[in-house]
């Protein structure tokens, strides 16, 4: 497998994205399940063939050669190409709005095909194709941010990293809210153009988000797991795992993979 990633260094860039990355490989397994990862990413698609086929509950998608994904709250299963050649966008999902002109709520629950949003992305993806190296795709889309985003307020980026931030996972909505110096209701109103949930959703995610990370960094128990995570009891924490990802926090820690918050089925 040949993988990179790169980390933003300027303060305009971070601002917009939080990284890209790139993978390319021959895998050898036919299916992917991916949990809900509480992030915003553009993957643009280089595998051989158009499409990706996908389900997220009853819903069946093609995902073309360039699409968005917002918070999930459940899981993706994706039929993987033999050849898999993506190279994605992770977004700050504060500045989705401002760079796409649509809030980033919009693509929750959604894998949405950005080439029918926007046909300058089917012409991006061209550029991008044509890069011979994973340093110049990033060069590619770091001019194309630089001349499309526009700078946010700092209680903006201040949500922002309190959603990827596994801290602050036993504060309640007024403590919340005082601490991005808002009111309880502007600061629900942006966490539902986010992420498309209610803050008290939002704030229960996080504490589901922790417990994966968990799960791959802490050679520690379920229990110790719900403790830390701040869930009120073993029972919430199995209940509150099992709704975002279909599964019991032992069943994803049997099936998980190296790759945090991915499970890989189905040898060829």
């Amino acid at each position: 497998m040949n993988s990179n990633i790169y980390i933003p260094q300027s303060a305009r860039l971070k601002q917009v994205i939080r990284s890209i990355w790139q993978v390319e490989e021959l895998t050898p397994f036919k299916n992917e399940h991916i949990m809900p990862k509480g992030l915003v990413e553009i993957i643009f698609n280089f595998s051989e063939g158009t499409f990706v086929n996908a389900k997220m509950g009853d819903t069946q998608y093609q995902l073309g050669r360039c699409f968005i994904n917002g918070y999930n709250s459940s899981p993706i299963q994706m039929q993987l190409p033999k050849q898999r050649f993506f190279f994605g966008v992770e977004l700050q999902p504060v500045a989705v709005k401002r760079l796409l002109k649509i809030p980033a709520a919009e693509f929750a629950d959604l894998p949405a095909d950005l080439a029918l949003i926007d046909p300058s992305f089917d012409r991006l993806w061209h550029r991008l194709a044509e890069a011979a190296t994973f340093n110049e795709k990033v060069s590619i889309i770091s001019n194309w941010v630089e001349k499309n985003s526009i700078e946010h307020d700092p209680r903006e980026q201040m949500l922002n990293d309190f959603l990827h931030s596994s801290a602050m996972l036993n504060i309640n909505v007024s403590g919340l809210a005082k601490t991005l110096c808002w009111s309880p209701r502007h600061m629900s109103r942006k966490i539902q153009e986010i992420t498309g949930m209610n803050t008290e959703e939002i704030l229960l995610y996080k504490k589901y988000l922790y417990a994966v990370e968990l799960m791959h960094h802490k050679n520690i128990s379920l229990t110790e797991i719900a403790y830390d995570c701040h869930f009120t009891d073993q029972s919430h924490f199995i209940k509150s795992f099992k709704t975002f990802t279909q599964l019991t926090p032992g069943e994803y820690l049997r099936n998980k993979s190296h790759l945090q918050g991915h499970i890989f089925e189905n040898v060829r």
